[in-house]
């Protein structure tokens, strides 16, 4: 997987969450009824650190096997459908092309990604020092590798996981 999307992360933007708001409402006349919940997830839900300027969104769904039907209507949206792109049972969406504006991925209710997810962003959330950490690892990776998307990507790898065993940890109120 050799992506070569430009890197660039900028200062948090209050209109992210605007902005994630606006698509939920479209995706929810796309899926209607297989939603069951729909999460701003990714760095732009997380204030003040700074992120690429690409919405993250989380759609849990009962059955994921339904979702593929939905294929040309997200289309119509202006989003290529990439089936799980590495990650079982996922259903992954990108919009934007090479400038990309929205990833969705949708997942089926129990799956342990929707948790992940959750509990990385809540964890950030409420751990700002940890949140400003991050910031500044994604600009210097960004300085470091702006034509090399898998540079960044591998570059932040050790601390998100690091941050999930904390978030883990914090979210069944043991320390961290």
């Amino acid at each position: 997987m050799n992506i070569t999307r430009k890197v660039e992360v900028v200062s948090h933007k209050a209109e992210w969450k605007a902005l994630f708001l606006e698509e939920s409402e479209k995706l929810k006349e796309v899926f209607g009824d297989e939603i069951i919940n729909i999460y701003h997830i990714g760095s732009t839900s997380i204030p003040t650190i700074y992120a690429k300027p690409l919405i993250d969104i989380m759609v849990e769904v009962a059955d994921i096997e339904r979702i593929d039907r939905y294929n040309e209507q997200m289309k119509q949206l202006n989003y290529e459908a990439l089936g799980e792109y590495g990650i079982p049972k996922r259903r992954f969406f990108t919009k934007g092309g090479d400038n990309r504006t929205h990833h969705v991925h949708i997942f089926e209710t129990g799956d342990a990604e929707i948790e992940r997810h959750l509990t990385f962003r809540d964890y950030m959330i409420a751990h700002p020092q940890e949140a400003q950490s991050y910031s500044l690892l994604k600009q210097e990776l960004a300085k470091k590798f702006p034509e090399n998307m898998d540079g960044y990507i591998k570059g932040k790898d050790s601390f998100i996981k690091n941050i999930d065993r904390k978030a883990v940890k914090w979210r069944k109120g043991e320390t961290e």
